[in-house]
């Protein structure tokens, strides 16, 4: 693609910086902690009507990533993961500078039990917080927080597994997007959110045989 249109705005240059420590708190606790920065000659933003993405200006994202691995006991683990980014377009005005679909807050982790006799689980969680729809924030993609949960039994080859996903039976919307339609009741056209719902609460089964 960068070849046959022979365009820097296709491939835009990028600066970026990070800086990061490790830290193992004590024998079975292990902290990473990073910040960072970078800088797009050039955003893309999806356009939905087309289905393509197109070059809407220059951008800044700043942000930190924080993780934690935390053996509490020797059949008990706990993990998690956390992420914020701070983003704007750098040529646009305040409060129309907001980067379409950008996450500010995502994070996931949970509890994870492994033990001798064979049996096994975890609990889970997913993090997505709310964030702009289009640059001036007049419209919202909705965030989740959704769990979910797996007990396992391992004995020599075998495993059967149950998985439970969307514990909770939350209502949420996956894919979303700003999208200018109009139904053939209404006089004009309207931008809203056009979404694609998440998966309700969903049980599944299974064995598997490993050699």
């Amino acid at each position: 693609v960068v070849v046959a249109q022979k365009g820097e705005q296709v491939l835009p240059r990028s600066y970026g910086a990070d800086l990061g420590i490790q830290s193992k708190l004590t024998p079975r606790l292990l902290i990473d902690l990073a910040a960072w920065w970078l800088r797009l000659e050039q955003e893309f933003v999806y356009v939905g009507d087309e289905a393509v993405v197109e070059p809407s200006g220059r951008s800044a994202r700043s942000g930190f990533d924080l993780s934690a691995r935390w053996q509490l006991w020797e059949w008990l683990f706990i993990d998690s993961d956390l992420h914020f980014s701070f983003g704007r377009a750098v040529d646009e005005p305040e409060g129309e500078n907001h980067l379409p679909l950008a996450p500010a807050w995502t994070g996931s982790g949970g509890l994870r039990i492994e033990t001798r006799s064979g049996w096994g689980g975890s609990l889970r969680y997913r993090l997505l917080a709310d964030r702009p729809a289009n640059e001036d924030y007049s419209l919202t993609a909705e965030g989740y927080f959704l769990l979910d949960l797996l007990v396992n039994y391992r004995r020599g080859p075998w495993e059967a597994a149950l998985t439970v996903q969307n514990l909770l039976d939350r209502s949420w919307e996956e894919a979303q997007f700003a999208t200018t339609s109009r139904l053939f009741d209404e006089p004009e056209a309207i931008e809203e959110i056009h979404f694609t719902p998440g998966h309700p609460f969903f049980l599944k089964a299974g064995l598997s045989y490993t050699f």
